[in-house]
């Protein structure tokens, strides 16, 4: 029996993650999660390393995904040495894990590694974060291959998808203005339209990462560096003004062209996908359709 042991089971990429792994009928799927746990989900916070060790030690996962993280920048430039905890050290302590057991690790990384100064970013392009949280994914990823030579991490851009809460994603929490500027006498809701981000939607995220377990499972592990994108450039301007569409509502929005972030995040860090899409990995489903099925399992809009 193929055994996935999935961290972080019960965010955006995790859930979605889950789901998909639910078609292999023929493998053991173990999720894990520190708050959101219930059912099959073991209750797990990756900053203890004693018992990130004796969870591997008792499943002896032959794959290890790891989907959790600190990953709101302003989080992280207000408290870098919590997100290192999350997203460096626990990786180290995972990855350092599994090697013993001889399972393979891939650990979710981000396109903020690079600055957005010349796009489109291959795997091999010298990284160069702009904030503390680029940073800590950076040294997260150096973390996963110091650990282990039996491991990839996976860079990923803005993500959407199904949502407990519309603030679990940078593309959703901008649906309460969105609604709220229709109304009447209503004033317009100011969009970011200086970043150019590439929305991607979690489902195809997880079809992805099953592609690389099913090539794991297959002995073609995918090593290294990978990367996975959506293919429509987007301001979050545009990214409201299709949402306002697939809503079917009169969205008053006005455009920013200059970046109002306390925090500095990079103009355009599109990630070239060639290395998955020459193995045949993953899907892109268009935004429209994509949040039209969002919209189907999300919070009722007041």
């Amino acid at each position: 029996m193929h055994t996935v042991a999935v961290i972080g089971a019960s965010g955006l990429v995790g859930r979605a993650l889950v789901s998909a792994l639910e078609a292999r009928a023929d493998w053991r799927i173990v999720p894990t999660a520190r708050r959101r746990t219930g059912g099959r989900t073991v209750a797990l916070d990756i900053r203890d390393a004693s018992a990130v060790v004796s969870f591997i030690d008792r499943i002896r996962p032959d794959a290890i995904v790891i989907a959790a993280a600190e990953r709101r920048p302003d989080v992280c430039e207000r408290d870098p040495a919590a997100a290192r905890a999350l997203n460096v050290d626990a990786v180290t302590t995972i990855a350092s894990a599994a090697r013993r057991h001889g399972a393979w690790v891939l650990s979710i990384s981000t396109d903020y590694v690079f600055d957005g100064s010349a796009p489109p970013y291959r795997i091999d392009d010298a990284p160069a974060p702009l904030n503390a949280y680029g940073r800590s994914k950076l040294e997260g990823e150096r973390a996963l291959a110091q650990a282990t030579d039996f491991g990839c991490v996976l860079r990923l851009p803005l993500l959407f998808g199904p949502v407990l809460d519309w603030s679990e994603s940078a593309v959703t929490s901008l649906v309460p203005a969105i609604v709220a500027s229709a109304a009447p006498g209503a004033a317009a809701a100011p969009m970011d339209a200086w970043a150019t981000r590439y929305p991607t939607y979690t489902p195809d995220v997880a079809q992805a990462i099953l592609g690389m377990l099913e090539r794991h499972a297959a002995r073609q592990a995918v090593c290294g560096v990978a990367q996975w994108s959506g293919d429509e450039p987007m301001t979050k301007f545009d990214i409201a003004s299709r949402i306002a569409r697939v809503l079917g509502i009169d969205a008053r929005l006005v455009a920013q062209t200059a970046s109002l972030d306390a925090t500095p995040r990079p103009r355009d860090c599109h990630l070239d996908s060639s290395r998955l899409d020459a193995l045949g990995i993953g899907r892109r489903t268009p935004f429209d359709v994509a949040f039209a099925q969002v919209l189907e399992t999300s919070p009722a809009l007041t």
